[in-house]
């Protein structure tokens, strides 16, 4: 009983930092722009990972790992902190979080996906009625198209969802935290370049408020909240644990009235409980082999 409270602990704790990350990213963007706060987040974080492999002198991973752990680098490292960065640049958190509310969904399916699974016809509804839910919602916000930063923010939850199941799939062998933290030694590399041609002068002089939410992405968000993720779910459980998330849209929009003064409407609210109840039974479907025919659907 006492692990499982402190992996309840843990996950709510990962959940809670995660829930920051939209915030701090449209506060960061504004001030060092996409590639500084997409990419450097991953250049910082590297220096903490390498000490901490260093310290507990982590085994490498094999070639076969290596391969899995590109596409959770893709996906963790790559795709998701630059899509956001780009997509917060010109939305409200309290957005992206209604969109992002559909992660669960896609890790759930690429992880049935990767294990060989077809996922049931109540999966495809559930799907279906939240991604639809999430399209009106944008539909509506963006005077009756859809933005650029929307279809970038629906491209980066896909891709992170893949990256997930992937490393989920990883973690068995590897360990948790060190799928993100080999993703991070792999992708800081080839992000110093790059970022550093987007670094200028002016970006010392940025208010406390921007440093401060760069300094939360680079260690918090895209290290220690995954640290604290993986390991809530290995000691309590990853089926209990993993429920927790769908607390992340409504903290995440919470945090957006709090720290960014963002107005909360009705509609958005309700787009929100729909969306995460279309997340809750498309994640607990049935799961069929393949070849396999159920009397379920």
């Amino acid at each position: 009983m006492q692990r499982e409270k402190m992996g309840l602990l843990l996950g709510l704790v990962g959940v809670i930092c995660f829930s920051l990350t939209l915030p701090s990213t449209s506060i960061a963007v504004k001030y060092f722009g996409t590639t500084v706060v997409g990419l450097g987040r991953t250049v910082v974080a590297a220096f903490l990972v390498a000490i901490v492999l260093i310290v507990r002198k982590e085994k490498r991973p094999s070639l076969r790992q290596f391969k899995s752990l590109m596409i959770v680098a893709a996906g963790a490292v790559l795709g998701f902190p630059l899509l956001t960065s780009w997509a917060m640049d010109s939305m409200s958190v309290s957005h992206g979080a209604i969109e992002s509310a559909l992660l669960p969904l896609a890790t759930a399916g690429f992880a049935m996906l990767r294990a060989g699974e077809a996922p049931s016809l109540k999966f495809w509804i559930s799907s279906a009625v939240g991604s639809l839910a999430v399209i009106i919602y944008a539909v509506h916000l963006g005077f009756g198209r859809l933005q650029l930063a929307d279809l970038a923010l629906l491209a980066a939850v896909m891709i992170l969802g893949l990256s997930y199941a992937e490393g989920g799939r990883l973690a068995k062998e590897l360990g948790s935290w060190q799928v993100i933290a080999w993703a991070i030694m792999i992708g800081a590399p080839f992000f110093i370049i790059p970022v550093g041609l987007n670094v200028t002068p002016e970006m010392i002089h940025a208010p406390i408020q921007a440093w401060v939410s760069f300094i939360y992405l680079a260690v918090v968000s895209q290290f220690l909240a995954y640290v604290a993720w993986y390991s809530g779910m290995a000691i309590g459980g990853i089926a209990r644990v993993s429920q927790i998330q769908y607390l992340q849209p409504f903290l995440m929009i919470l945090f957006a009235t709090v720290f960014l003064g963002e107005s909360i409407t009705l509609f958005t609210m309700i787009i929100a409980v729909i969306v995460v109840f279309s997340v809750i039974l498309g994640k607990n479907a049935p799961v069929l082999k393949k070849g396999v025919v159920s009397n379920e659907n």
